[in-house]
């Protein structure tokens, strides 16, 4: 079950959310709220959703290619997905050299997802409203991109981080007409 809870005085709404289920679009809002134009959404309001099914790669998958004209393909030997030949998110499993900068910390479990963000403005709010499911690596420093921990992240958060990504690299044509659906 997906809670949803009030954020700017909206009140709680519970709806039902099987991993690998499609989510209502009502629920997410998508990019309004990180431009200014309507409520919080998942994003940017941590305490917008809780999740208790954790995401695999392949509810990503799911997720992704249900956004228009997106291909799957493979890069450096994980799954990636593209629209218009642009890689908005992928597999990303630790390097040897992502686990030695760990250092003494543990790194995050499970499968990692990495998406794509407009800019490094977007990627710092995104990593301050999420800071459980969504992080950086030193290897990321400087570009605009987060990674998502699969087992922690809600489902309408994993979707609009999908869409986000996507709409960062889509050719505006088929961002505008994507959005005004």
């Amino acid at each position: 079950m997906l809670t949803t809870s009030a954020c700017r005085g909206r009140r709680p709404r519970q709806v039902p959310v099987i991993a690998g289920e499609a989510i209502d679009d009502a629920l997410l809002h998508v990019h309004d709220e990180q431009r200014g134009r309507g409520h919080a959404g998942p994003l940017l309001c941590p305490a917008a959703a809780t999740v208790t099914n954790a995401a695999t790669i392949d509810d990503a998958a799911a997720l992704a290619l249900q956004l228009p004209e997106v291909t799957e393909g493979e890069r450096h030997g994980n799954r990636t997905w593209y629209v218009a030949r642009k890689a908005f998110a992928w597999e990303r499993p630790f390097s040897k050299a992502d686990l030695r900068r760990f250092g003494e910390q543990t790194p995050p479990d499970g499968p990692i997802l990495a998406v794509r963000v407009e800019d490094l403005g977007e990627k710092e709010a995104v990593l301050a409203a999420h800071p459980d499911a969504f992080f950086t690596i030193p290897h990321f420093d400087g570009f605009a991109a987060v990674l998502i921990q699969l087992r922690k992240v809600s489902a309408p958060a994993l979707r609009e981080a999908l869409t986000d990504g996507w709409l960062a690299c889509a050719p505006p044509a088929l961002a505008s007409q994507f959005l005004s659906r």
